[in-house]
This record gives structure tokens, C-alpha cells and sequence, in this order.
């Protein structure tokens, strides 16, 4: 029982199961009268989406073993639940799961596209973690990659192209995601440090590491009324105002108080606003 909870942990369900309606919600808003025809290719672009988002975070912890021992001790792999070998041949069956269904689709053309695009969304990743994860704000820019493309991922599975709804939509994702991952580095700062990971808050201090993921928050912020204009139905602006007013709340949260408890609290809260906004593209498509 703790194996596989520990196995749960590690792959990070909620953040899989987002990144999987992802690919929904960039279908929807691609063309949300094509879903009923091609419903199974949502399917298999959800379990693509879930496996490679699971994939990737058991790859990050492998490689953040020795951060991890330091910064989140009770994380599966520094507490001893799970062995780093495990970690990796957890990540290969989600990676195989993952490829296989992005070439599963009933277009041939369709299904090579989703399959390149998977291949991509992996090869960031793995760059990420191999290459950019120590290089501070351009490694945040790769995992702010790997959330929106989820949304161009959907679009291609049911029209085989990227709308420029969906454009507007990824970008929304990939500021407020980046904004995260800046914070994300406050709390991390002690650790990163000792590995030499060249995050903002190591390298220019707490305190303007808040101010810039309060910029990359606000970004997102200005960028939802765009779809307003012409993309999403009127249900979309309760929903995506709730996000916004989240996502001020915090950034003022955060530069009040730029501790690395607070951080932490001011990230968590963030991923809340983000699942609410994919609750909002929803709404804007369908409503």
C-alpha cells in the first residue's frame, strides 16, 4: 500500500489530471462541435496528457533527489518510498503509455501530428530537467512550455491545427505557470543554493523574485479579456474573474510578504486559480 502511494505521489495526479483536460479544453476551443465526432481522440489525448505530465514529474524528482533531501524531505524518493531506479522505470511505462496513445487517433494525419507534438513536449522536458533546471528563469520558461502545450495538443488532435484561440489561451497558461515557477524558487531557495541552481531568488534575492513572478501574474491577468472579444461565450467572465482576482490576491500576498512559508502557501494557492481558469476555458467554449 505505501509502494503505491508513494508511486501516486510521485507522478503528481492533480497536475496530471490537469494537464489532461488540458488537451480538452484546447480541443473545445478549437472546435467544440467536432467533439461528439471525434470523442475518442479526446480520450486518448487525455490518457497523453496525464501519462507524459506523470512521466516528467517522476523524471524531475529523480533528478531532484539531493535537492529534494533538503528541500522537501517527504517527497517519495529522499523519504525512501520509492527508489530511484523505480522513478525511472515508473517514467518509462508512462512515457510508453504517453507516446502510444498520441499515435493512436482515427486520422493519419492527425495522429502524426499528435505524436510530434507529444515528442516535443517530451524532448522540453527532458531538456528542462537535464540541462535547464539549473539555469534559473530560462528552466522556468521550458516547464511554462510543457503547461501550454497541452492546449496546442488538443487543438491538433481534433482540427490537425493550432487556432489562434487556443494561442491565446496557451499563452495565458504559460505567464501564470511561470509567475509559479518563480515562486516556486523562493521556497526552494535554501536548497538551490547548495546545488547551484540559478533560480531569481538565488540569484537576485527573495525579494525581486516576487516582484517578478508578480509581473508573470499580472500578464496573465491583462491577457484574459482578449478572448472576451470574440472566442468564448459570456460564461466564461465569472469564472476567469475569479481566477484573476486570485491571482492579484496573491501577487499582492506575496510581495507583502516574500518569506519562503509564504511562498509556499502563495503557490499552492496559485495552482487553486489555475484549476479555475481551466474551468473557465470550459465554460467560454461550451456555455
Amino acid at each position: 500500500m505505501g509502494k503505491a502511494v508513494g508511486y501516486l505521489r510521485l507522478m503528481r495526479p492533480v497536475n496530471c489530471f490537469m494537464m489532461g483536460i488540458a488537451v480538452i479544453v484546447g480541443a473545445t476551443l478549437a472546435s467544440p462541435h467536432d467533439l461528439s465526432i471525434s470523442w475518442l481522440n479526446l480520450v486518448y489525448g487525455f490518457v497523453t496528457g496525464f501519462a507524459l505530465t506523470g512521466a516528467s514529474m517522476a523524471i524531475n524528482d529523480y533528478y531532484d533527489k539531493e535537492i529534494d533531501a533538503v528541500n522537501e524531505p517527504d517527497r517519495p524518493i529522499p523519504s525512501g518510498f520509492i527508489k530511484p531506479k523505480e522513478a525511472l522505470a515508473f517514467a518509462s511505462v508512462l512515457t510508453a503509455i504517453g507516446f502510444a496513445t498520441a499515435f493512436t487517433n482515427t486520422y493519419l494525419l492527425t495522429n502524426i501530428s499528435c505524436f510530434t507534438v507529444a515528442i516535443f513536449a517530451w524532448m522540453v522536458f527532458v531538456t528542462y530537467t537535464t540541462v535547464g533546471k539549473r539555469s534559473g528563469l530560462p528552466g522556468n520558461f521550458l516547464v511554462s512550455t510543457c503547461v501550454a502545450i497541452p492546449f496546442v495538443y488538443g487543438s491538433v488532435a481534433i482540427v490537425g491545427e493550432v487556432r489562434l484561440s487556443v494561442l491565446v489561451f496557451a499563452f495565458m497558461a504559460f505567464f501564470s505557470n511561470t509567475g509559479r515557477e518563480v515562486t516556486k524558487g523562493i521556497v526552494d531557495v535554501k536548497g538551490d543554493e547548495m546545488e547551484n541552481v540559478k533560480t531569481l531568488a538565488v540569484r537576485y534575492g527573495q525579494k525581486n523574485a516576487a516582484i517578478a513572478a508578480t509581473i508573470f501574474y499580472l500578464v496573465a491577468v491583462l491577457l484574459s479579456p482578449i478572448p472576451c472579444l470574440n472566442h468564448v461565450s459570456l460564461w466564461f467572465i465569472p469564472l476567469v474573474a475569479v481566477t484573476d482576482f486570485g491571482l492579484v490576491t496573491c501577487s499582492f500576498m506575496l510581495l507583502k510578504d516574500y518569506s519562503r512559508e509564504n511562498a509556499r502557501k502563495v503557490k499552492n494557492i496559485v495552482l487553486l486559480w489555475l484549476a479555475i481558469g481551466l474551468l473557465a476555458f470550459v465554460a467560454g467554449a461550451i456555455g
